[in-house]
């Protein structure tokens, strides 16, 4: 059995989740989506990811980035390690892609402040 907690509606429902010859059993969810989380993060937990990067600015040496998507949980210590080699150039704005398909996962890292 493992306890996580959902955190799809403000509920923040603690959940109970064990599997069983094949089947989940969910407890502690007060809504449906909960018991489609708890499958989900036992099966294919993501996450999106914020972070920072390098820039060459001295206005502002680091730049806030955050993925534009959900990567797979198992590939976010390898996403921070290649985060630690990238380095801004060039003047961004809010939203512009920093990092193109990062970790071949299709999603992408976009900046969430500019740089003027």
């Amino acid at each position: 059995m493992k306890e996580i907690t959902c955190t799809l509606c403000p509920n923040g429902c603690g959940l109970e989740v064990d599997e069983k010859d094949g089947k989940w059993i969910i407890k502690g969810n007060l809504c449906s989506m909960g018991k489609e989380f708890a499958i989900y993060e036992m099966t294919n937990p993501t996450r999106s990811v914020c972070t920072t990067v390098k820039t060459v600015f001295r206005e502002l040496p680091r730049l806030p980035v955050k993925t534009d998507g959900e990567i797979p949980k198992k590939l976010v210590f390898d996403f921070m390690v290649e985060m630690k080699n990238v380095i801004v150039e060039k003047r961004v704005s809010v939203g512009d892609i920093i990092v193109k398909n990062v970790l071949s996962t299709g999603v992408n890292v976009v900046s969430t402040s500019k740089i003027e």
